[in-house]
């Protein structure tokens, strides 16, 4: 019994370090892509995203939203997050050890380089109420709307236990037909790029 036991075991870690080499593949792949995209683009890119968000009648109706402040590999938020801000309830995600709090978002926020190197509101009040939706940021998404993260997890374990709508934003690079996941990888409910609406 104990060989059979052993035998799974390195069956099942041969898989999963298969599947983060793969992971890690595509990392580096989108990062080479994605340092081509020149800044204007970007920002184009961005616009065209959060039209089609502002056209979705869950976002109209979203009250409390998540969304991430946008580092310089990453799909553009500051023009979003500003235009929305007095409307809507905005939240920006803070890394506390290993979890996400939420620290909400205004015009009068001074701003700070937090603990996984993400931008987030001074205040050291966190909310726990209801979000409607998350904007979620990503290395990589796939048609069936499998997410790739960063691999640190901090997403995956905060919309585990989240019942607000998760869309995945990112530029047309960042979508793949399939890319590896794991069981602990949280899908999205809708992926969006500039030329593609995953449903």
């Amino acid at each position: 019994m104990s060989k059979l036991i052993n035998r799974i075991f390195a069956l099942f870690s041969n898989h999963s370090a298969k599947i983060q080499d793969e992971k890690n593949k595509i990392r580096q792949q989108v990062r080479e892509l994605k340092s081509q995209i020149p800044v204007i683009q970007k920002q184009n890119n961005a616009d065209t995203v959060f039209q089609k968000i502002e056209s979705f009648p869950e976002f109209q109706s979203a009250k409390t939203i998540l969304i991430y402040w946008s580092t310089p590999g990453e799909l553009p938020t500051k023009k979003m997050i500003e235009k929305w801000c007095s409307a809507k309830e905005i939240f920006l995600p803070s890394v506390q050890g290993d979890d996400i709090i939420l620290k909400r978002y205004s015009a009068q926020n001074k701003l700070k380089k937090g603990n996984a190197g993400i931008w987030e509101p001074e205040s050291a009040d966190s909310f726990v109420g209801k979000i409607d939706l998350v904007i979620v940021p990503g290395v990589a998404f796939d048609r069936k709307k499998n997410r790739l993260g960063r691999g640190k997890g901090y997403y995956d374990r905060f919309l585990l236990n989240t019942m607000a709508l998760k869309w995945g934003v990112g530029f047309d690079c960042q979508l793949f037909n399939s890319i590896p996941f794991s069981s602990n990888d949280i899908a999205m409910d809708k992926i969006i790029t500039p030329a593609h609406t995953i449903d």
